[in-house]
């Protein structure tokens, strides 16, 4: 996994906001995650709580909630035989294409490649 996506783990122990905001977010990972709404989660302003986000867990929000999505991905691809446009869908990506991108740029591989190491059958 990329290093960029991955937060300081301590932010969500040590600020109660970061902490409901980690468990909204792993809650509704595959539906749509507004930074708006997750704002209102912190109970912050959106600006305010992007840039809080970032400098509490040396990530951007939107990097971490893709690198969410495809841990969650490749474990749908361990245990399932889903096609790769379901996984997508399933784990709240939109469109298949940028599910593919975040998937490469996170693991280096293709979901296809990553599915085949996985469950060569």
């Amino acid at each position: 996994m990329d290093n960029e996506a991955t937060p300081n783990p301590e932010a969500f122990t040590y600020y109660s906001r970061l902490a409901r905001v980690k468990e909204y977010v792993e809650g509704t990972l595959d539906g749509d995650l507004s930074l708006t709404a997750v704002a209102r989660v912190a109970g912050m302003e959106r600006g305010c709580f992007s840039r809080f986000f970032r400098q509490k867990t040396g990530v951007r929000f939107s990097g971490w909630v893709a690198s969410l999505r495809i841990r969650r991905a490749m474990d749908l691809m361990r245990s399932a035989n889903r096609s790769i446009t379901r996984v997508a869908y399933s784990v709240g990506f939109r469109d298949v294409r940028t599910f593919e991108r975040a998937f490469k740029r996170d693991t280096t591989m293709t979901p296809s490649a990553f599915r085949k190491s996985v469950r060569p059958c």
